[in-house]
C-alpha cells in the first residue's frame, strides 16, 4: 500500500521527508521490523519507542509513525498526537477494514469474559455457522481447534486486524466473538473495530494499578459501549453495580438487553440448584421458561450462560439451539476446573477479590458436610496492590483453611506481596492459616492437609502454564502440580 494511501483519512499533524514510496507492514517492535514496514514509535509506561527508530531504519523500515520528529532521520516521517491511538487507524486501513465484513462481538468485564466467548462461539456452531475466538488464550477458528497463541486479552491493533482478514478471507468465517479488556480500549488496541454486539460480564476491582480509580476503570470499559452504531445490540448484567450506568451510555437506536438474577431483566434465572455435577435452574425468556441443566457449576456460571444465551436472542439464534449447546459444555480451561477427585481440587483463574469471593462461594455450594473448604492463592506483583488485603479478607471469611503462597511476583519480593495479604486477616492463627512463598511447595503442603471430602480452590492463574519471577519465567502450571501431589485420584 501507498504511503499517501495508509494515511489518507489519518488526522496527522506534519510530514517530514515526504515520499509517496510503498509499505509492506506495520511494526512496533524495532527488532521485529521488515524490509517496507512503517514503524509506530509508541510511547508505553516504561519504554519509548522514539529511542528505537534508529535501529527500526537499520532493520529496513521504510517510515516512521511519530509523536514527535526523529532527528537525522532521512525516510518519511508522519506526525501525530498518539501513535498509540493512530497505529489502529493505520492497521485498520493497511488490511482494508476487516470488521465490516464479519459480524463481531465483544464481550468485556472484569471476570467471565473467557468463558462468555466460549460459550457464544458453541452457540453459533449448534446454530451450524461458524465463528472464529479471541481472547485470553489465544485465538481459535472453532471450539474443536487448538488454540494460537496470543500476547495479550486483546492484541496489538496491527495483529488483531491481520487476525480478522486472515478469519474473514482465508478461513471464510462470518463470525468472531473477542474479549475486549479495559487496557486495549483506553489504549484503542480495537480502534477501527466496527462491533455489532457488546456484552457486560460484571465490573469489579481490578487493574487500579493502571486505572487508578473505579470511575476511570468504568469510563474504559463503557468505551466498547459508546461506539456502538444503530441496529446493533448491548447485553448487560442488570444485577452488576455498574449495570445502569452501562445502560445510560448506549446510543439511541442500539437494541439493550438485561439479564440477571436478582433484577428484572429480559431473560433471567430462577430456582438455582448447585450439586456435585453442576448447576441447574429455570430460565425465564420472552414469557417462557426452560429447565436447565449444566455440567459448570457456580452462581459466575449462571451468569456466564445468561450473558451468552441473552446475546443469541440478540441476534435471533433460537433459545433451544442455545440452551442445546451449553448444557453439552464441560468447561473452560483454568476456570473452576475440576483436576483431581479426592479430594476434589478446583484450579480457577481468580485473581481479582470479586472472582476469588465468587469462586469459593460456589465451591462452598459444594462442600460436604464433613468435609473442609481450602484455598490456596496469591496475587500478581506489579499489580494494584490494594486488593491483597481484600482478597486475604475474602479467603479468611469464606474458607476453613487457607494457604498463602506466590502467584507471578514478577519484579516484586514475594514476601512483601504475601505480607500485603496477610494485613487483611483478622488473624494468623496457624490452624487457619499457612504460609508458603514456594507456590510448587504450597500444593505439595495440600497433600497433608486435605482429606478425601474435602474441597480444594486454587487460585490466581487457572490456564498459566508459567510463572514470573523477577529475573526469569519459568514453568508451572497448577493442574500439573496437584495431578503430581495427588497422583491416586486423578480424573
Amino acid at each position: 500500500m501507498k504511503l499517501d494511501e495508509l494515511i489518507e483519512y489519518l488526522d496527522y499533524k506534519d510530514l517530514i521527508n515526504f515520499k509517496n514510496i510503498n509499505i509492506t507492514g506495520i511494526s512496533y517492535n524495532s527488532k521485529t521490523t521488515k524490509k517496507g514496514d512503517i514503524f509506530v514509535c509508541l510511547v508505553g509506561e516504561h519504554t519509548d519507542g522514539h529511542e528505537y527508530a534508529q535501529n527500526a531504519i537499520e532493520n529496513g523500515a521504510a517510515a516512521l509513525l511519530v509523536e514527535k520528529e526523529v532527528k537525522d532521520v532521512k525516510i518519511p516521517q508522519v506526525v501525530v498526537c498518539s501513535t498509540r491511538h493512530k497505529i489502529a487507524d493505520i492497521a485498520d486501513r493497511f488490511y482494508s477494514s476487516p470488521s465490516k465484513g464479519i459480524n463481531l462481538i465483544g464481550i468485556t468485564g472484569t471476570n467471565g469474559k473467557t468463558t462468555v466467548t466460549h460459550l457464544i462461539q458453541k452457540i453459533f456452531e449448534e446454530n451450524e455457522q461458524k465463528c472464529a475466538l479471541i481472547g485470553t488464550l489465544g485465538y481459535k477458528l472453532s471450539s474443536n481447534s487448538e488454540y494460537r497463541d496470543a500476547k495479550h486479552t486483546t492484541p496489538q491493533a496491527p495483529e488483531l486486524q491481520a487476525t480478522l482478514r486472515m478469519i474473514k478471507d482465508v478461513e471464510k468465517i462470518d463470525n468472531v466473538v473477542m474479549e475486549v479488556s479495559s487496557h486495549a480500549l483506553d489504549q484503542n488496541r480495537v480502534g477501527g473495530c466496527r462491533f455489532n454486539g457488546a456484552v457486560l460480564t460484571n465490573l469489579t476491582q481490578d487493574h487500579l494499578d493502571y486505572h487508578i480509580t473505579m470511575d476511570n476503570y468504568f469510563k474504559a470499559k463503557a468505551l466498547l459501549f459508546e461506539r456502538l452504531k444503530e441496529g446493533n445490540f448491548a447485553v448487560i448484567n442488570a444485577d452488576d453495580e455498574y449495570g445502569d450506568r452501562f445502560i445510560s451510555v448506549v446510543p439511541e437506536g442500539v437494541k439493550v438487553l438485561t439479564y440477571g438474577v436478582r433484577q428484572q431483566s429480559d431473560v433471567m434465572a430462577r430456582n438455582i440448584d448447585f450439586s456435585l455435577n453442576g448447576a441447574e435452574f429455570t430460565l425465564v425468556a420472552k414469557a417462557q421458561e426452560y429447565k436447565v441443566n449444566l455440567h459448570m457449576n457456580g452462581m459466575f456460571s449462571v451468569y456466564n450462560v445468561l450473558a451468552a444465551v441473552t446475546t443469541a436472542i440478540a441476534m435471533g439464534i433460537d433459545i433451544n439451539v442455545a440452551l442445546k449447546a451449553l448444557q453439552n459444555v464441560k468447561g473452560v480451561a483454568g476456570r473452576f476446573e475440576v483436576v483431581v477427585k479426592k479430594p476434589l481440587v478446583i484450579v480457577d483463574y481468580a485473581h481479582t477479590p470479586d472472582g476469588l469471593e465468587n469462586v469459593l462461594k460456589s465451591a462452598r455450594e459444594i462442600t460436604p458436610e464433613d468435609g473442609k473448604l481450602i484455598c490456596l492463592f496469591g496475587c500478581g506483583g506489579d499489580r494494584d496492590a490494594t486488593k491483597r488485603p481484600k482478597m486475604g479478607a475474602i479467603a479468611e471469611k469464606l474458607a476453613d483453611k487457607i494457604v498463602i503462597t506466590s502467584d507471578n511476583p514478577r519484579s516484586e519480593d514475594p514476601q512483601t506481596i504475601i505480607t500485603d495479604i496477610i494485613a487483611g486477616l483478622k488473624s494468623m492463627n496457624p490452624k487457619k492459616v499457612i504460609v508458603e512463598p514456594d507456590r510448587g511447595a504450597a500444593i505439595a503442603l495440600l497433600k497433608n492437609i486435605a482429606n478425601n471430602n474435602d474441597i480444594v480452590v486454587i487460585a490466581g492463574k487457572g490456564h498459566e502454564n508459567y510463572q514470573i519471577l523477577k529475573d526469569k519465567t519459568i514453568h508451572f502450571d497448577d493442574r500439573e502440580e496437584a495431578r503430581k501431589v495427588f497422583e491416586g485420584s486423578v480424573i
